[in-house]
């Protein structure tokens, strides 16, 4: 396929897929008659999981070292492995950000409903339940 069709098909742009080539995500084409790129469409799985890598936030030059292996074989499988458990943790990581930051929105979006109801809030996403702070000193400016 060329790399029109390939761009259409995978969602990324020629740009994007000469630079992938390029760097070394993706393998360098077959060339036809006329010396136009002319992709397997085997190629689309392979850049379905640049994409997702890419979406789940690792670095490229990770990404890169994981192309690197897998164009050297099924002997690399292991620091595939590796390499993609090192980065499942860090995705993880960042859910668990993620959800504990919806938690205080959640709790911030409340106390503003709250508050429409004439009720009273502080400002740290969490609603006032009427006690004072203890052993914490107010904010004021200095």
């Amino acid at each position: 396929m060329k790399i029109g069709e390939l761009a259409k098909r995978s969602g990324l742009s020629a740009h994007t897929i000469r630079y992938y080539e390029r760097i070394g995500l993706l393998p360098y084409a077959d060339r036809d008659g006329s010396s136009q790129r002319d992709y397997d469409a085997a190629i689309l799985i392979w850049i379905a999981f640049l994409r997702r890598l890419k979406a789940t936030g690792m670095p490229i030059r990770e990404m890169l070292l994981y192309a690197e292996l897998r164009s050297r074989g099924p002997a690399t499988e292991p620091e595939r492995r590796v390499l993609l458990e090192q980065h499942r943790n860090r995705v993880g990581e960042h859910i668990a950000d993620l959800q504990a930051n919806l938690l205080v929105l959640d709790a911030k979006i409340s106390g503003y409903a709250g508050a429409e109801k004439g009720t009273d809030h502080h400002d740290t996403g969490t609603p006032n339940d009427g006690r004072k702070p203890t052993g914490k000193r107010q904010a004021g400016t200095r």
